[in-house]
């Protein structure tokens, strides 16, 4: 069965993406909770006139992200994290601790996955995570890792 993605789901697909899933995946989780729509003719008429419409709307928060990238600019994201004697973090920073450390620190509101980290945050130290915020505005930010 064919369908597309009306929104990001993990390991699934992305939204606006033709995607092929098995009948009953489909027909029982996707389509009744409003994450795909099946890929007919007329849908993917449709599909092209909602890319459209959404970067119309992405177009119109540039502004709002050109402007949060502008107040991260230089900054550096202090994460207390719990880790041992030898340095090393008991599990590991997520996209999510990121998310709410930019909340709480610097009062922007960022989608988990717009937030890239460089490699699997293990260790204290400095690192540099990526911030796309939109595909004309990405920010690369300085994040360091201390003990808590």
């Amino acid at each position: 069965m064919q369908v597309i993605m009306l929104k990001d789901v993990d390991k699934v697909g992305d939204k606006h993406e033709v995607i092929t899933v098995k009948s009953g995946f489909g027909r029982n989780y996707l389509l009744p909770r409003g994450l795909a729509i099946i890929a007919n003719d007329s849908n993917m008429g449709r599909l092209n006139e909602m890319i459209r419409r959404e970067e119309a709307q992405e177009q119109k928060k540039l502004d709002v992200y050109q402007a949060i990238a502008a107040k991260l600019k230089g900054k550096t994201l202090k994460v207390g994290a719990k880790a041992g004697t030898s340095g090393r973090i008991f599990g590991s920073i997520t996209q999510l601790q990121v998310k709410n450390h930019l909340m709480e620190q610097f009062e922007v509101e960022i989608e988990r996955k717009k937030i890239i980290l460089p490699e699997d945050v293990k260790e204290l130290g400095t690192y540099t995570l990526t911030l796309k915020l939109h595909s004309q505005v990405i920010q690369e930010m300085e994040m360091e890792v201390a003990q808590d």
